[in-house]
């Protein structure tokens, strides 16, 4: 019964992963609400920006990928908030809650079907970026000021099939005004995710933003202006090694698209015209912004982590020409005490400016009992 419902769900997801890439794939690069691409949890930045395969507990995973979800997040609450730039705030609220009753009556502990084997999650992401004065064209300034904020909420579902696969889908709805400008879209994440019955091998994959604008920014002759999402193929492999606190991730992103470079003109010139030159990024390079490299040290009772990242295509796009960074690279790590789990995580995103998110993790179960 459960191989044939797995079939028909993966069936299914093939089928709306290669649709819905070939409907997008020719906008890839062209979208609105680039936000949603945003780590929003200081783990999933600690991981690089995003991580499709790794399900321990933590409910912020399942931003990246709805079958992230786990017996364990069953009555989690999660807090996170992020401190980007000066004068922007961007923070998330998640709730996880599992229902349900399958064959065994008793907790889950990673073997046979959990006794709730649905999982669901809601959370609320808030982007601010702080007040902006009026000026024209010119720079002058004219009086007044604006703001400008994005809000996305995500509504997880998935279910466990079996004690090695599950699968699951995100509805998201996201809402943006800048001054007097709005939009809303509607868009959804279809993933799924294996695991290997000694857990050692963690496999994960999603199509992220499947959806288009129903209100644009801005009309055109022929209506209202209307844009996609920004759309997005990830695969993802999580290999723990044994008998050691090691823990390998491996994440490729935008599978949907081969070119995620541009081109860039240097300061030297043309001998012949005079000009500035213009390059092309490499074949290599470019296959490189594709992915995310992470390394973890957890020991076997999870009761912390430490995570070291890099992310090419982060050090590719903010790196300045022969001036030293560590952008692309991201550190991070975590503890758990009693009910609680704290999260902190640093990157940097310019040359003398680095980014700061930290998170709560509370298992309101156990604060009840």
């Amino acid at each position: 019964m459960i191989v044939a419902i797995t079939r028909k769900i993966v069936t299914f997801a093939l089928c709306a992963f290669s649709l819905c890439t070939f409907a997008q794939v020719s906008n890839a690069g062209r979208s609105v609400f680039s936000f949603m691409g945003l780590p929003a949890s200081a783990r999933l930045n600690a991981l690089g920006g995003s991580n499709v395969s790794l399900s321990d507990g933590d409910v912020s995973m399942a931003m990246c990928n709805p079958a992230l979800l786990h017996a364990n997040s069953h009555m989690v609450l999660q807090l996170n908030y992020s401190y980007y730039l000066p004068g922007t705030m961007f923070g998330s609220v998640l709730y996880g809650h599992n229902f349900g009753r399958s064959k065994v009556e008793k907790p889950y502990a990673g073997e046979g079907e959990p006794d709730k084997p649905n999982y669901f999650a809601v959370g609320v992401h808030y982007l601010d970026y702080g007040g902006m004065k009026y000026a024209d064209e010119k720079g002058n300034l004219t009086g007044g000021s604006f703001g400008a904020r994005d809000i996305l909420i995500d509504v997880m579902y998935a279910r466990q099939l079996g004690r090695m696969f599950k699968v699951g889908v995100t509805l998201k709805p996201v809402y943006s005004i800048y001054e007097s400008y709005s939009s809303f879209a509607l868009g959804a994440d279809v993933g799924a995710h294996f695991q290997s019955p000694d857990s050692t091998f963690q496999m994960g994959l999603v199509l992220q933003n499947i959806g288009w604008q129903l209100k644009g920014f801005y009309s055109a002759e022929d209506g209202s202006k209307k844009e996609m999402l920004p759309l997005n193929l990830q695969l993802g492999l999580s290999y723990r090694i044994k008998k050691t606190p090691l823990r390998l991730h491996l994440q490729i992103h935008n599978m949907q698209t081969w070119r995620l470079d541009y081109q860039w003109t240097s300061r030297d010139k043309s001998l012949t015209t005079g000009e500035p030159l213009s390059h092309d990024v490499k074949w290599y390079d470019t296959m490189f912004r594709h992915t995310i490299f992470t390394l973890e040290i957890v020991p076997k009772s999870e009761r912390f982590y430490v995570a070291l990242s890099y992310n090419h295509r982060r050090r590719a796009e903010l790196q300045l020409v022969d001036q030293r960074s560590l952008a692309g690279f991201s550190l991070g790590a975590g503890v758990r005490i009693k009910q609680a789990r704290i999260s902190f995580a640093v990157s940097q995103v310019t040359k003398s400016f680095f980014s700061f998110q930290a998170g709560l993790s509370l298992d309101i179960n156990s604060l009840l009992k």
